[in-house]
């Protein structure tokens, strides 16, 4: 069986400080609230908008996969430091053996599309990539004044050649919110299907924003491997017992 390239990828993100946006766009951000509850809600969403939250950590994972065996080719965490300049990376291997470097985040980013130049044909795999990560990278891109090196929202809504989201594929493209086109979480997923779900140890996606305020960005990367190694497990899952037309 021929042998293919993968880019299994995930993003940490946390939104920006107040303090970030003029007064018209504090305005707007909380328009419509009424009570402190209201307002702190949607602060705390703002890690979800690309306008409104910077990058923590972008997991990254290249392996080739021939049908029966992955093999590593690269993998790493790219992390912010905003405490560095343009162009400058700063690196660590931690005592679990992960490789990170450090960045602020126009380098980072733009070290994210160094690296799909160099593997131009290679195949992506996430879990809600196309519902966030790809959207949020671009226009993160944009912010810096970084062009894409590729268009990852390329293709239609059902179709798109290059890329296999999960969260699009165990749902089959639906968006419910109940019945068999439901969508779940990661976790849910991995643990109905048998697969050891990245949470736990102390952080999950909701805490990441103050992990970073408190400098833990190293426990932050580590949950985002978790992330990126659970879904290529996730995707194997798929690919063996649900995959049937296209060839990824």
């Amino acid at each position: 069986m021929r042998e293919t390239q993968y880019l299994v990828f995930d993003l940490e993100t946390v939104g920006l400080d107040w303090e970030y946006f003029d007064e018209a766009q504090q305005e707007y951000l909380v328009r419509g609230t009424t009570t402190d509850e209201e307002r702190e809600k949607k602060i705390r969403e703002f890690a979800l908008s690309p306008l409104c939250a910077k990058i923590a950590c972008i997991g990254l994972w290249v392996v080739r996969y021939n049908g029966e065996r992955t093999e590593t080719e690269k993998e790493g965490a790219l992390v912010l430091d905003e405490s560095l300049a343009d162009g400058q990376t700063r690196r660590e291997t931690l005592e679990s053996g992960l490789s990170i470097a450090y960045s602020n985040e126009a380098t980072m980013i733009s070290g994210f599309w160094k690296l799909l130049h160099h593997y131009s044909n290679i195949h992506l795999v996430s879990f809600n990539g196309r519902g966030f990560d790809a959207p949020f990278l671009m226009l993160r891109s944009a912010v810096h004044r970084v062009r894409p090196g590729r268009n990852l929202m390329g293709g239609t809504k059902w179709n798109y050649p290059h890329h296999t989201d999960l969260a699009d594929e165990l749902s089959y493209f639906g968006y419910q919110s109940s019945g068999p086109q439901r969508r779940f979480n990661f976790d849910f997923y991995a643990r109905s299907f048998g697969i050891p779900s990245p949470k736990g140890q102390g952080i999950d996606g909701s805490k990441v924003g103050e992990f970073y305020r408190d400098g833990r960005v190293a426990e932050i990367a580590e949950y985002c491997m978790r992330d990126v190694r659970a879904t290529w497990e996730l995707y194997l899952f798929w690919k063996k017992y649900l995959s049937f037309e296209r060839e990824h």
